[in-house]
């Protein structure tokens, strides 16, 4: 068998004791896991749930052997919905350090596998702050990931600023994941909170990041976009003229003096980036967006924004 090559930078994980820290404690935030499916557990939050959660989303030896008929090599595990915002208290900063805890964990057994994009508490800047730094030195953290708004509040707010400018200082990209959509009840038929929503708010975030000057602040930042950077490469062009020309952006530089955009190749074979964007951004044969373990769904590309070696700086450990 040929030995894979690809690099899967869109991996959700959920390590049972996440798990099991909502069993435990989510009840007062609304949170709490549902084990009747003979599939896995479901997590639920107030009205929103999971799917099912199957075993290769915890179960690491059926994980990697599912990597390897995929043709992954490495995997970038991340956290998404229900993601930690809803936690009230303290439960939020716990949930993140069992996240982490977990994915460290499945890093240390199998270190040419697995690396970490850690998850924060984003709902308190300062426990976020604080897990950062922790998180930072655990091994196998080589990135942050965040949804694309955190309670609804965009990611050109001042209170995350400390957060981007603590990524930047310790030389850890970001990795953003659409969440908690915009407009979700025009959205709830046809699965179009996922196939829709996901991109627009993808699209949104990158917008904040630059024109509310982000970026401009933080030139180093690396910021990771997935699902082919949404809507916002597909606009780009009304961007550069409409957001400066009406004098609303706090940026003072267009997007692409700030941002070095390339395109990473989908698993999913029937999925292909529009020969526009193929044309207008570079390609990378070997890094790969298959939002695992999915594969009945298209997840497009990924763009990564100033994105650098970093995920796989082996001397982070």
């Amino acid at each position: 068998m040929t030995a894979p090559l690809g690099i899967d930078v869109h991996a959700h994980f959920f390590p049972e004791r996440f798990i099991r820290a909502i069993e435990e404690g989510g009840a007062p935030s609304g949170g709490s896991v549902d084990r009747g499916s003979p599939v896995g557990p479901a997590i639920v939050v107030k009205a929103a749930r999971t799917p099912p959660l199957e075993a290769r989303y915890y179960d690491l030896p059926r994980r990697v052997a599912s990597m390897n008929r995929q043709g992954v090599a490495v995997q970038a595990l991340s956290l998404t919905a229900p993601m930690v915002y809803w936690a009230q208290g303290e439960l939020g900063p716990r949930l993140a350090r069992e996240w982490n805890d977990g994915a460290s964990a499945a890093h240390t057994a199998y270190p040419d596998r697995f690396v970490v994009c850690a998850t924060l508490p984003m709902q308190d800047t300062a426990q976020a702050l604080a897990e950062l730094d922790r998180a930072a030195k655990l091994p196998g953290v080589r990135a942050v990931y965040m949804g694309t708004n955190v309670n609804g509040r965009n990611l050109s707010d001042p209170a995350f600023f400390p957060v981007f400018e603590r990524c930047q200082a310790l030389g850890l990209p970001v990795g953003l994941h659409p969440f908690n959509v915009n407009g979700p009840e025009r959205l709830k038929d046809f699965y179009l909170t996922n196939l829709l929503g996901n991109p627009y708010d993808t699209g949104i975030a990158v917008a904040h990041l630059i024109f509310g000057g982000v970026l401009d602040r933080l030139p180093k930042l690396q910021v990771i976009l997935p699902h082919a950077g949404g809507t916002f490469p597909l606009v780009v062009g009304c961007t550069f003229v409409g957001v400066p020309d009406n004098g609303m952006a706090q940026s003072q530089t267009k997007p692409t003096a700030i941002i070095t955009i390339r395109f990473i190749n989908p698993v999913a074979r029937h999925c292909k980036p529009q020969p526009s964007l193929a044309r207008r951004f570079k390609l990378n044969e070997r890094q790969t967006s298959n939002e695992f373990p999915k594969k009945s769904l298209c997840a497009l590309t990924e763009v990564v924004f100033n994105f650098g070696p970093a995920l796989r700086d082996t001397n982070r450990d």
